[in-house]
């Protein structure tokens, strides 16, 4: 292998750290945009322990995929180098699209559980992770 056949898992790579960072960015703006909105109704605003439902959505987009990043991404490069970097492209493609997806199927309000219409953008993701990892498995022990 060459490296320039690992410019798909490169791409994907960049597009996924890129959407943690535009999520990131939302949550900021989100958070300075309240505490303004609070002030100006003479309310507390507290980032952290306060329910207001906005924040809440834009909080679960950006930590849900940070915490899904370490796993995404170490799964996504043991199948470029051990597997095929082609495999790694198009998988980590829809898992990308998955966390795309994923604030826009939440809503831009949560409160209690998670609604019912945000399992199959989640079980895409998860479904990507297991075939990552069945797949580097397989490749390790044989």
């Amino acid at each position: 292998m060459e490296i320039g056949d690992f410019r798909g898992p490169a791409l994907v790579t960049v597009a996924y750290v890129a959407l943690y960072y535009v999520l990131q960015t939302y949550s900021l703006r989100l958070k300075f945009r309240l505490a303004k909105e609070y002030r100006a109704r003479g309310e507390r605003f507290d980032r952290y322990f306060g329910q207001d439902r906005e924040m809440l959505a834009a909080d679960r987009y950006q930590l849900n995929t940070l915490e899904h990043m370490p796993p995404f991404l170490i799964l996504l490069w043991l199948h470029a180098v051990f597997v095929s970097p082609v495999g790694a492209t198009i998988a980590g493609a829809i898992y990308v699209m998955s966390r795309v997806a994923y604030p826009f199927v939440l809503g831009r309000r949560v409160g209690g559980g998670p609604p019912m219409r945000v399992f199959p953008v989640t079980f895409t993701g998860y479904g990507v992770l297991v075939y990552l990892t069945a797949t580097v498995i397989a490749a390790a022990l044989g």
